[in-house]
C-alpha cells in the first residue's frame, strides 16, 4: 500500500471522555469488528488486558490497523488516566496526527490539557472530536469556546450538532451543507442525506461564513472567490482544510455521540481527508553517530532502515513484543538489525500487525508502518533500531521521575528469583517504574507515577505474573536538596597494591532555583586535568546525586563545579579522582544547609456545585491550597496544589462527600520544602 493511502493516528483525551468507545465504533464499522463492544460490559476490543475490562480504563496502549475508503489506518489508542502518561508520550512520540476527544459535557478537562500540551511539543497536526452529545449538560459550543480559550487552539466545527443531550439526533455537514442521519436499526451504518431544517439554516449559515473565513488564512482562492459572492467547490475547501490542518493553523471539529452511533463515519472521513500521510509530515531529525551531526530522515523505503521502539509489552507465551514505528528503509522477517542505543545486534525472528491483541504476521515492514517484533533481547522503550554500518539516533523520549513508592518482598525464598524477573520485565516495559533494594532492610522498593500506576503494577505482578508477594504501605519518595552556597577543597591519598593514589578536587555546590534538577559543569581544562580523571570526577558526582545527602533520598536541584583541581602525573588514577569528587559533594552538600523535598502535586477536582463548600474544606485540611474555581453548567472545576504526603486515599474521601459524583485528576508539579505539619 503507497504511503499517501497510510494514516498513523493516535486518539487521545482526558479519562472517561470515551475514547476507547469512539475506538470501537471505528472498528466496527471499517469492518475490523463484526460487532460492538462497550467499556462499561467490559468487552471493548482495545481494552484486552483483565485490569482494564475490570476498572473499565485504558492502561497500556493498544495498536490496531483498519482499512476505510482504500486507506489503511493505524490507531494507538492511548490511556487518558494522568498515572499513565508514560504510555501517552510514548504514543505520541511514533504518530503523524491525532484525534483529540472532549466530552461534551466535561470540555477541556485537566488531562486534556496535559495531552494537547504533549502533542504541542511533538508538532502534531490534530482534529477534534467532540463526543457524548447525548449526555445530561452537553453544550457543543461551549466546549469549542473553551478549547480556544483554554488550548489557545484555533477550534473550526466542520460540522453541527443537531439537539443537545435526549434530544440530539442528527449532525449538520457545513461543507457539503446537509443534514446526516444514522439509522439506529443498523447501529449508525446506514446514514440518510437530507436537506438542513429550516430553523437551523441561518446558524449554520454563520458557521460555515466562518470556516470560509479561517480558510481564508491559507487560500488567496477562497478569499477571491468570496469577496466575488461566487460559489466555493468543495473540493477547494477541502484541500485548504487538509492545507491548515499540517501546517497546525486549524484544528477541524467533528460531533457526535459514539454510544448512540452518531457522528463516528464523518470523523474516519475527516481523518482520510484531512490528515497527514506518513510522508507529508516534516522529515524526522536523528543524530548520525559516527559523523556526529543532525540529519533529516524522509519518509522512504529507499533509505536505511529506521525504526523507533515505543513500547514493550511481555507476553507470557512469545516472550518480549517490541512494538515499533518504522521512519525509513524497510526491515524483514530473520533480518539482523542494529540497537543503537545499547550497541548491540538484535535479530528479527517474526513481525506482526497488531489488532488489539491479535496478531496478523507479515514478511517485511516500511517505512511509516507501525508493527510488532519478536525476538529482540535488549531493546527498551525508546530505543533505535537502525543498521551497524549507517548508525542514525533518533530523540531520546523524556519521562517524568516516580513520586510513589511501596516496598514489595516475596512470601517464599523460591518466589524471590521470580519476582526480580517481573520487576526486570515490567521495568522494560515502563520507563517510569523503577525499583531498587533498601541498602538497610534489604527490602525491595519499587516506585511509580501515583497510588492507580502503583496498584495496576502490584496487580500485574501478583495476579497476571503469579508472583506470591507482600506489599508494604505506599510511601511518598522525597528528594534531598541544599539551601546555599559552599565551595570546598577534597584530597584523597591512599596506598594500595604498593603504589599511592592521589587526587585533589575543588568544588562548588550551589541550589538550582529554576527547578530543573541537577546539573554538573568543569570549568577545568583539558590541559591542566587530563580528560579521563575529569570524567572519573564527573562520574563520581553523578553517582553521588542517588546517594542522598543526610536521608539516603536522590539529591535534586543541586548544580556542582568543578572549579578546580590538582593533577600529580606520578600518582594520580581514575580511582582517587572519582572518589575525592564523591567524598567532596558529600562534604559540601552537609555544610550547605541541606533541606528534604516532597513532591507537591496539582490537583484538579470535579464536584456538582453542591458540594463544592465540602471538597475544598477537606483540600485545605490535607495542606492543599486552592488557586482558583471554574464554574461549568452542572459542575464546579477546582484547581489547587497539595503535598502528596497527604492526598493518599484521597480518591475514596472525595467519593464518599460527594456521594459518588466527584472526580479528580492529580500531576506531579515540583519538588518544595516539606514543611513539618
Amino acid at each position: 500500500m503507497s504511503k499517501k493511502h497510510m494514516r498513523n493516528i493516535g486518539i487521545m483525551a482526558h479519562i472517561d471522555a470515551g475514547k476507547t468507545t469512539t475506538t470501537e465504533r471505528i472498528l466496527y464499522y471499517s469492518g475490523k469488528s463484526h460487532r460492538i463492544g462497550e467499556v462499561d460490559d467490559g468487552e471493548a476490543v482495545m481494552d484486552w488486558m483483565e485490569q482494564e475490562q475490570n476498572r473499565g480504563i485504558t492502561i497500556t496502549s493498544a495498536a490496531t490497523t483498519c482499512l476505510w475508503r482504500d486507506h489503511q489506518i493505524n490507531i494507538i489508542d492511548t490511556p487518558g488516566h494522568v498515572d499513565f502518561t508514560a504510555e501517552v508520550e510514548r504514543s505520541l512520540r511514533v504518530l503523524d496526527s491525532a484525534v483529540a476527544v472532549f466530552c461534551a459535557v466535561g470540555g477541556v478537562e485537566p488531562q486534556s490539557e496535559t495531552v494537547w500540551r504533549q502533542a504541542d511539543s511533538y508538532k502534531i497536526p490534530r482534529m477534534i472530536f467532540i463526543n457524548k452529545m447525548d449526555r445530561l449538560g452537553a453544550d457543543f459550543f461551549a466546549v469549542v469556546k473553551e478549547v480556544k480559550q483554554k488550548l489557545h487552539a484555533p477550534a473550526v466545527p466542520l460540522y453541527l450538532p443537531i439537539g443537545a443531550e435526549s434530544a440530539f439526533e442528527a449532525v449538520i455537514d457545513l461543507i457539503h451543507m446537509r443534514r446526516i442521519d444514522f439509522i439506529p436499526d443498523s447501529f449508525g451504518s446506514v446514514m440518510e442525506y437530507t436537506e438542513i431544517p429550516e430553523a437551523l439554516r441561518e446558524v449554520s449559515r454563520q458557521w460555515r461564513d466562518h470556516l470560509i473565513d479561517e480558510l481564508s488564512k491559507v487560500s488567496d482562492e477562497i478569499t477571491e472567490l468570496y469577496l466575488e459572492g461566487k460559489d466555493i467547490p468543495e473540493e477547494l475547501l477541502q484541500s485548504s482544510i487538509r492545507k491548515a490542518v499540517r501546517n497546525r493553523s486549524m484544528y477541524p471539529v467533528f460531533v457526535g455521540a459514539s454510544l448512540k452511533n452518531i457522528g463516528v463515519q464523518p470523523l474516519l472521513d475527516g481523518i482520510i481527508d484531512y490528515l497527514p500521510a506518513p510522508d507529508e509530515v516534516p522529515p524526522l531529525m536523528g543524530h548520525h553517530v559516527k559523523k556526529d551531526e543532525d540529519i533529516e530522515i524522509p519518509c522512504d523505503d529507499r533509505g536505511t532502515p529506521l525504526g523507533l521502539v515505543f513500547k514493550i509489552h511481555h507476553d507470557r507465551e512469545a516472550g518480549p513484543l517490541c512494538f515499533f514505528r518504522m521512519y525509513s528503509g524497510v526491515v524483514k522477517k530473520g533480518e539482523a538489525v542494529f540497537n543503537v542505543n545499547k550497541r548491540k545486534r538484535e535479530r528479527i525472528n517474526r513481525l506482526f500487525k497488531m489488532h488489539s491483541n491479535k496478531n496478523e504476521p507479515v514478511s517485511s515492514l516500511s517505512a511509516g508502518d507501525i508493527g510488532v517484533t519478536v525476538g529482540f533481547k535488549f531493546a527498551q522503550t525508546g530505543d533505535t533500531i537502525s543498521s551497524e554500518g549507517v548508525q542514525i539516533l533518533l530523540e531520546q523520549m523524556h519521562f517524568p521521575e516516580p513520586v510513589i513508592s511501596v516496598a514489595i518482598e516475596p512470601k517464599t525464598a523460591s518466589d524471590q528469583d521470580k519476582l526480580r524477573k517481573s520487576l526486570e520485565m515490567l521495568k522494560r516495559e515502563d520507563p517510569t517504574f523503577t525499583y531498587q533494594e533498601d541498602d538497610e532492610t534489604g527490602q525491595l522498593i519499587i516506585s511509580g507515577m501515583g497510588e492507580l500506576h502503583l496498584d495496576v503494577l502490584v496487580t500485574r505482578i501478583t495476579k497476571e505474573m503469579n508472583v506470591a508477594a507482600k506489599v508494604g504501605k505506599q510511601q511518598v519518595t522525597y528528594r534531598e536538596s541544599i539551601a546555599k552556597t559552599v565551595e570546598i577543597t577534597e584530597r584523597f591519598s591512599r596506598m594500595f597494591g604498593g603504589k599511592e593514589h592521589t587526587a585533589a578536587v575543588t568544588l562548588r555546590v550551589e541550589p538550582n532555583r529554576d527547578g530543573s534538577g541537577n546539573l554538573y559543569r568543569s570549568m577545568v581544562p583539558e590541559d591542566k586535568l587530563p580528560r579521563e580523571f575529569a570524567d572519573a570526577a564527573a562520574r563520581g558526582i553523578e553517582n553521588s546525586f542517588t546517594g542522598g545527602i543526610r536521608f539516603g533520598y536522590p539529591v535534586f536541584g543541586v548544580i556542582v563545579t568543578l572549579a578546580d583541581a590538582e593533577y600529580d602525573m606520578m600518582s594520580a588514577s581514575s580511582f582517587a579522582y572519582e572518589a575525592a569528587a564523591s567524598h567532596g559533594f558529600e562534604r559540601a552538600c552537609s555544610q550547605a544547609d541541606p533541606v528534604l523535598l516532597e513532591p507537591v502535586m496539582t490537583v484538579d477536582v470535579m464536584t456538582p456545585k453542591d458540594y463544592v463548600g465540602d471538597v475544598i474544606s477537606q483540600l485545605v485540611s490535607r495542606g492543599g491550597i486552592v488557586e482558583s474555581l471554574e464554574s461549568k453548567t452542572l459542575i464546579e472545576h477546582i484547581h489547587a496544589k497539595a503535598p502528596l504526603e497527604s492526598m493518599f486515599g484521597y480518591s475514596t474521601a472525595l467519593r464518599s462527600i460527594t456521594q459518588g459524583r466527584g472526580n479528580f485528576a492529580m500531576e506531579f508539579s515540583r519538588f518544595a520544602k516539606k514543611e513539618e505539619r
